[in-house]
């Protein structure tokens, strides 16, 4: 007599995830698969073992030392990139587990959505992007894309992390911007995707305006009045409103069997995040202040390093940098892996080094 065949853990959680996820999230075991075909772990789902690649990551564990808006080491209730990044993942979880979508697919989209990012924030972004079209022209530099060539390529010494479609679809659509999410066309192609995009606007706008008040920036009464008479003044209030709004938009969309839910805000709530969005754009990102302004100095000093390197191949970390390289579109793509793979006091030590004779950023860093 044969006795039954025993499921693993996978097995048994996959079979689970099709008796409670909403039908249009998506199944680990429905996923699309991998670059390159691997066996099936025999605990974890996919989507499980894509998040616990990327937690172990190198770049993961770079962000803890990446700029995400003020660059000031000497208070420690800043952001970084990491923080940001768990931010992000936490409020991403919620609404995912609210609206019966997949947690493990979300979270690891959101834990590996800035893992290409630049040191020194988006101003570091500009400066790689400017300078890379000196080199090639009618190229460009994002984080979102480069993101996606880190666990393709980058990471493991070039053998990448080969993670999930979904979650490498979800990294490389998940960047908005300063637009109107509304108007997004090109948003990712799963549910949870989009929503990692909204929950990176929201937690940004709000962690943003928490980090402006505590720089002495603005304060809370300098905020719209009429945003604040929607999500109110505190920070845990506006997040719990937008996560709240965006849970009850998309809770209609799951009530409706023949409609595929929408992930967005009610337009009272698009209107208020939008107008905080503007609001840190033209108050908070723009001005010339400390910790903003030390920013634009440091995108300098990036593209300086960046040409340094064009021109000194072999002094760049890393091994293998000198080999390989038929022209400057390679070289050019090969300095770019290095310079925006650095942490910001990583790339501050780099430009001490090779130019000792010029003063550098001020002591505050």
């Amino acid at each position: 007599m044969s006795l039954p065949k025993v499921e693993s853990i996978r097995e048994q959680y996959e079979q689970l995830e099709c008796g409670i996820l909403s039908p249009f999230a998506v199944k680990a075991r429905e996923s699309k698969g991998r670059l390159r075909e691997e066996p099936k772990d025999p605990v974890r789902t996919d989507f499980q073992r894509d998040r616990d690649r990327i937690i172990h990551s190198k770049s993961f564990r770079r962000l803890k030392h990446k700029t995400q808006v003020f660059i000031d080491p000497e208070e420690d209730h800043y952001r970084t990139r990491l923080t940001h990044t768990l931010e992000v993942a936490q409020i991403a979880r919620t609404i995912a587990r609210a609206l019966r979508l997949n947690e493990d697919l979300t979270e690891a989209i959101a834990l590996a959505h800035d893992l290409g990012h630049t040191p020194f924030g988006h101003a570091g972004e500009a400066a790689i992007d400017e300078v890379m079209r000196e080199f090639v022209p009618g190229s460009h530099f994002h984080h979102s894309e480069q993101s996606l060539r880190v666990v393709d390529v980058l990471e493991k010494c070039g053998e990448g992390l080969n993670l999930t479609f979904e979650v490498r679809d979800g990294i490389l659509h998940h960047s908005k911007g300063d637009s109107d999410l509304s108007l997004d066309t090109r948003g990712p192609s799963t549910l949870e995707g989009r929503v990692v995009k909204i929950s990176d606007r929201i937690a940004y706008i709000n962690h943003d305006i928490d980090d402006a008040i505590r720089a002495g920036i603005i304060t809370e009464d300098d905020l719209p009045t009429d945003a604040v008479a929607v999500v109110g003044k505190v920070l845990s209030k506006r997040i719990g409103a937008m996560v709240e709004d965006v849970i009850e938009v998309g809770s209609r969309g799951l009530a409706d069997g023949e409609k595929r839910p929408v992930i967005g805000m009610s337009e009272p709530f698009r209107r208020t995040t939008n107008q905080l969005k503007d609001f840190l754009f033209a108050v908070v990102y723009g001005k010339d202040v400390r910790g903003v302004a030390d920013l634009r100095e440091a995108s300098e000093r990036l593209k300086r390093l960046f040409r340094f390197y064009m021109e000194h191949p072999d002094q760049m970390g890393g091994g293998g940098w000198k080999s390989g390289v038929e022209n400057t579109a390679e070289l050019a793509r090969r300095v770019c892996d290095f310079v925006s793979g650095m942490t910001d006091r990583y790339a501050q030590r780099e430009y001490e080094r090779r130019f000792a004779n010029s003063s550098y950023l001020s002591s505050s860093f």
